[in-house]
């Protein structure tokens, strides 16, 4: 009904050891989950969640909506449709907290862009002195693009089509998980019938919260593609040595980039890699030293320009023992 189409043989960048695990299928069930925030930064908070719970086979057996009060600003009215008025009464995260990790406790969480959803899961249930109880979760964006699901873009709105599967209110958590859910199962079988393998990431939990970030600093915008906002950072005074080498120090002026998840806040990583005297790369190109991620195999830009242009490839827990010993720049 759905095919396959074969992957295209292609070089694999080096990389370290990563957290990262990908296997035929799970033992437990899933989640489905989507969170509707404030904004996209480290310091937005979650204003309603909707969790969708599945069997192995995919199955729908329950699922769950809330409102929560963020106690500040709901944000992007205009998106999410949720105003102060609407979530005032409505319980707080610590206060839902209990029912939430419920509904996720022993399942692996699946949602569509996994990443921004998972952070703010975690960032939530960091607020409230808990860990969210998830190990592992899936991207369905990464999971169409392992199909070869010949998709427009990456949104949800597309996945959705493909499937024949109606949105009755974008946006909504407990409609976008209920769509997602009902796109998830096809998916799944499309998964175990051409021997594709789930893709299966580790969760890292998300720690340094930064909560007294000015306000200023917490708005993120709504329009760029990153969930947190861009921090303006001094020029790099070492020119570029050239790409980092497997088995040796990294080198002052080296460029560095990074993209997906990580357990160590991005910001906070950011400046530990300029105090060296690194520079950081918006962008992965030919001229790129370093790639750091925990998912080389994401779909994200800056993963594929590495594959595609050879770009040195480590984790997140490598990099930071290599940052404990960089190198003077020869011409320092």
């Amino acid at each position: 009904m759905y095919a396959i189409q074969p992957e295209t043989p292609g070089a694999a960048p080096r990389t370290a050891p990563l957290p990262a695990q990908r296997s035929a299928a799970p033992d437990a069930g899933f989640a489905v989950v989507d969170v509707e925030t404030t904004g996209l930064g480290r310091t937005d908070r979650v204003i309603s969640a909707g969790v969708y719970q599945l069997d192995g086979d995919g199955h729908v057996t329950d699922h769950w909506y809330t409102l929560v009060n963020p106690e500040r600003d709901p944000g992007p009215v205009w998106i999410h449709g949720l105003t102060s008025e609407q979530l005032a009464g409505a319980p707080t995260f610590p206060e839902i907290a209990g029912e939430f990790a419920e509904r996720l406790s022993g399942r692996v969480m699946v949602a569509h862009n996994a990443l921004f959803d998972w952070n703010m899961i975690s960032r939530e249930f960091s607020r409230a002195g808990l860990r969210a109880p998830v190990d592992q979760r899936i991207c369905t964006m990464v999971l169409a693009r392992d199909l070869r699901l010949p998709l427009p873009n990456g949104k949800l709105s597309a996945l959705a089509e493909y499937f024949g599967v109606r949105q009755r209110q974008a946006h909504n958590a407990l409609d976008d998980a209920r769509v997602l859910a009902e796109a998830f199962r096809p998916s799944l079988e499309l998964a175990r019938s051409g021997g594709v393998p789930l893709p299966l990431q580790a969760c890292l939990a998300v720690t340094d919260l930064g909560e007294d970030a000015p306000a200023s600093a917490a708005r993120s915008s709504w329009t760029g593609s990153s969930y947190r906002q861009a921090k303006k950072r001094p020029p790099c005074p070492y020119p570029n040595p050239g790409r980092w080498e497997d088995g040796k120090p990294l080198v002052q002026g080296m460029r560095v980039a990074f993209t997906g998840d990580t357990a160590t806040d991005r910001e906070l990583l950011e400046d530990r890699t300029v105090e060296a005297g690194l520079h950081i790369a918006g962008s992965v190109s030919r001229l790129t030293s370093l790639l750091v991620t925990n998912e080389p195999g994401s779909w994200s830009g800056k993963a594929r320009k590495a594959r595609e242009v050879g770009t040195p490839v480590v984790g997140e827990d490598a990099f930071l023992q290599l940052l404990r010993e960089v190198a003077p720049h020869p011409g320092a």
